[in-house]
């Protein structure tokens, strides 16, 4: 499998975002993340469309790999795709994608996992329809057991969170990363993405554990040269 370096631009000055990400690819990055935040699924507000359409059109040879941590990703779809983006890849524990009146941003035991499933598929497919590579996300907490076989085979991407989701620099959760294990013998071929906590000490352990896309922030922009950053993290792979 090709490991991919996608920097996170969460992470990147805004000020100079545009530069930011360019020097990010250039040095390089493979994809640019970019998350886009509710601040209802997540306690946090982050980038929109305007930022998605701007690194496309500034961009437009950048794979923008989006996750939308966001309580109705269906909702969002196709303004995702008008605006430029590569991936639309959304969380099986989104309120929106359960029973009516359900507010929880965790799957209780309780709840149908098939009617989960089959919405997820439903999403899958619109977002393939309009040209998107389609992801999958699960939260630290939720198991891999609650995504059904026919499901992960209608991905393209599986993000496992290796940190709670909605802000940067946290630790890494090693046993988070370790899904990917079960994952990737399932699945040889998918392409499996972890978010959270990515540096040259952690990099390794979530590719070992068979992830080969590693979202790194802080410790790509957080650096004065991204290049040596990059470099730094590709070695320890």
């Amino acid at each position: 499998m090709r490991q991919i370096i996608a920097p996170s631009i969460l992470s990147a000055d805004f000020a100079n975002l545009q530069a930011d990400s360019m020097a990010a690819l250039r040095q390089g990055g493979d994809w640019l993340h970019v998350d886009v935040m509710d601040g209802h699924f997540v306690p946090n507000l982050s980038l929109g469309f305007p930022v998605i359409s701007s690194l496309h059109k500034s961009l437009p040879e950048a794979f923008l790999d989006c996750h939308f941590m966001v309580t109705d990703p269906e909702r969002w779809i196709d303004v995702a795709a008008k605006a430029g983006a590569c991936s639309f890849t959304f969380h099986i524990e989104a309120p929106g994608l359960r029973q009516e009146g359900v507010t929880e941003m965790y799957i209780g035991p309780d709840e149908s996992l098939k009617e989960i499933n089959a919405a997820c598929r439903r999403l899958v497919a619109r977002i393939k329809g309009l040209g998107m590579r389609a992801g999958l996300s699960i939260k630290p907490k939720t198991p891999l057991s609650a995504i059904e076989d026919e499901t992960l085979a209608s991905i393209d991407l599986l993000l496992l969170m290796t940190v709670e989701p909605g802000f940067g620099g946290q630790a890494y959760m090693f046993e988070a990363a370790e899904k990917a294990h079960e994952a990737r013998q399932r699945y040889p071929n998918l392409d499996i993405e972890v978010d959270g906590g990515i540096a040259a000490t952690t990099i390794g352990h979530a590719s070992k554990c068979g992830a080969n896309v590693f979202v790194a922030g802080s410790s790509i922009f957080g650096k004065e040269d991204y290049g040596i950053a990059i470099k730094e993290l590709r070695s320890n792979l």
